[in-house]
């Protein structure tokens, strides 16, 4: 048992190192020496979609609610954000982004009250109104977008403490502290009494009833932590990503991206959610160069994009069918299998 509990603690040390060398880096050396195109087109969505996926596995990962509407929280996140500072332009930022969330997990809740009847299938049709009734709102409500009749808002400067997030480079520094600070709190939170008590409801609804755990409780917080997360990815998917979005860049394909993330990085594990959003972000810009080097000219956006529906299409069930525990499973047994070979090598 000591020694389990010795290769335990190297294995938690030597992972927590190698996630500080990684932020420290992000840090340190992308905004030197990363260019705007990698910066602005890659990173800064990379980012947000981060964050989204975050929010959507507490939800469905951790207490096992299945959610298809996780665009419309998106949505609410950054027209919330775009009202607040519009009506109230005295708010900071930081103010406007919380209250943003604040706004995303008190919708979340209001959708989330059928998990108390509902589960599994029937459960995810009901979060379809959520995505439906949302975007209907902003097309036909022209309030929320300042009478624009398209429904298009254009984000404000972002500036914190009078200073501005202007350059490709200054937004995804703003975007990294705001991911990285709520992937943190969101740790602290899945390793608390209520994190527990998520997973006992994914596990046996019943059962978690008989030890008692309160379930109107744990799911609707389930929902307002998912949301809250998901509305702020959703205002740097507006302000630092696109700075022009309209209600149809919310659609149901953007639910199912999200929900692919976790699906392909790994249910129940927040490295899975930035794993997964990686492979979502750079598979279609190797796919495009792959297909572009084999068929030339004859590879065009619609071949592109239906290449990649099929691709990652196939690669759902397959991880479905052999691993359900996604990319993080794999990204485990590499690493499981790199160490003993490392101690292996190295002189008594």
């Amino acid at each position: 048992m000591p020694a389990l509990s010795s290769a335990k603690s190297t294995w938690f040390s030597s992972e927590a190192l190698w996630i500080v060398l990684v932020i420290a880096a992000a840090y340190g050396i992308v905004p030197l020496a990363g260019t705007d195109y990698l910066l602005d087109a890659v990173l800064t969505p990379f980012l947000a979609l981060s964050l989204a996926a975050v929010g959507l596995n507490v939800l469905t990962g951790y207490a096992g609610q299945v959610s298809l509407g996780s665009a419309a929280f998106l949505a609410v996140g950054a027209y919330a954000a775009y009202n607040l500072h519009l009506r109230i332009p005295a708010l900071p930022l930081l103010i406007d982004l919380v209250m943003a969330g604040g706004v995303a997990a008190a919708i979340g809740i209001v959708f989330g009250l059928p998990s108390l009847r509902l589960r599994g299938f029937y459960l995810a049709v009901s979060t379809l109104a959520a995505q439906f009734f949302v975007q209907w709102a902003l097309t036909k409500f022209s309030w929320f977008s300042n009478d624009n009749p398209s429904g298009v808002i254009d984000a404000p400067i972002l500036s914190i403490g009078g200073i501005s997030f202007t350059t490709p480079a200054e937004r995804y520094v703003l975007s990294l502290t705001i991911v990285v600070v709520l992937t943190i709190l969101t740790l602290r939170l899945l390793r608390s009494q209520s994190g527990r008590n998520f997973i006992a409801v994914r596990d046996h609804e019943i059962a978690a009833k008989v030890i008692g755990v309160p379930l109107l409780r744990t799911k609707l917080l389930a929902f307002a932590i998912s949301s809250f997360l998901i509305g702020v990815a959703g205002v740097l998917w507006a302000f630092a990503y696109l700075r022009t979005v309209e209600p149809a860049g919310f659609n149901l394909d953007r639910s199912f991206q999200i929900l692919f993330i976790i699906i392909i990085g790994g249910l129940a594990s927040l490295r899975g959610s930035f794993i997964g959003a990686a492979f979502i972000v750079v598979f279609p810009l190797l796919l495009s160069r792959i297909g572009a080097a084999l068929l030339g000219s004859m590879f065009d956006s619609g071949v592109l994009e239906m290449s990649q529906r099929i691709v990652i299409g196939g690669l759902i069930i397959a991880f479905l069918i052999a691993e359900p525990r996604g990319l993080v499973a794999l990204w485990d047994r590499a690493w499981a299998t790199i160490r003993p070979a490392r101690r292996s090598a190295r002189p008594i």
